[in-house]
């Protein structure tokens, strides 16, 4: 197992149009390296760096690319249309891989508008779940995306995440299930989707390829699914805690994947909003926290 960090961790990230630009790329990368990650997440296409610089922007720091987000309207007949959007990313993806633990091409469903103001309710709500066209639609446009991933050299991984259409444990069952892509296993996303990490973890254990650490005030999530307040508030509420301090049973989960034999990526995340006294220095005194927590299970 290899540990990375992603910018995300420092409310870098393009969901809802948002990215900090105040958090200096280099700077980041630095801090990184000095806490003992390996590696980064891509964050924003062109963040880290473009086809020609991202690979020596990593090698300046001696750090590898551990994958990229990619959400994509599998659900929608005009998927087709985001293609080049893949293909985009797939190129900085290629340009940025190193030679131990390539990155992997994180795929996941942009989802809708219904289900972006309704965290959670995958679990609950069937008016809000794919119907039977949508899923072999959603699956066919998933086995076009992985086999573009895999054209260019690199294997896929899928990501399940609050507010789309692959986010409750029985979403997540039937993307497997229809599927042959394997498993980004978010923890974090994973309680808000009203599942159980170390269960899930047993479960799919086999089909489980890349890993998003990430703890989760259980509490704050169930206040923004009864306030139906939509996944910005997950973020702004500090939903996502640093490692150890929510309701993420992290010995449970670092025990299970010792003893599954997990072999890849072991991404921290914490995704949040910065705030006035987030500072670079702070957000990477808590991101070095994160990974002397890891350090317990020898990674």
């Amino acid at each position: 197992m290899r540990v990375a960090n992603a910018p995300v961790s420092f409310g870098v990230f393009d969901l809802a149009g948002r990215r900090a630009g105040h958090v200096d790329a280099p700077a980041l990368l630095e801090g990184l390296r000095d806490s003992g990650y390996d590696g980064v997440d891509l964050g924003p296409p062109g963040y880290l760096g473009d086809r020609d610089t991202l690979r020596a922007n990593l090698d300046a720091v001696g750090m590898d690319l551990a994958g990229g987000w990619i959400d994509l309207p599998f659900a929608e007949e005009g998927f087709a249309d985001a293609l080049p959007r893949l293909d985009a990313a797939l190129d900085l993806l290629e340009r940025g891989a190193g030679d131990q633990h390539p990155p992997r091409p994180t795929l996941a469903c942009s989802g809708s508008p219904a289900r972006a103001a309704n965290p959670g309710a995958g679990a609950h709500d069937p008016d809000l779940r794919l119907d039977e066209p949508g899923w072999r639609r959603f699956a066919g446009n998933v086995g076009r995306a992985a086999d573009r991933c895999r054209a260019r050299g690199l294997e896929p991984t899928f990501h399940h995440h609050a507010c789309t259409f692959v986010e409750a444990p029985a979403e997540i069952e039937q993307l497997l299930d229809r599927t042959d892509i394997d498993l980004c296993l978010d923890t974090g996303h994973l309680l808000l989707g009203g599942g159980d990490p170390v269960t899930a973890l047993r479960d799919w254990a086999d089909r489980v390829n890349h890993l998003h650490v990430k703890d989760a005030r259980v509490d704050v999530l169930d206040a923004v699914v009864r306030e139906r307040a939509g996944m910005r508030a997950v973020w702004e509420r500090g939903a996502f805690c640093p490692l150890g301090a929510g309701d993420l049973d992290i010995t449970s989960f670092m025990d299970t994947l010792r003893g599954v034999g997990y072999d890849g990526w072991v991404v921290v995340e914490q995704d949040i909003v910065p705030g006035s006294d987030d500072t670079l220095a702070h957000l990477l005194d808590v991101q070095a926290a994160n990974r002397d927590q890891l350090r317990k299970w020898g990674i």
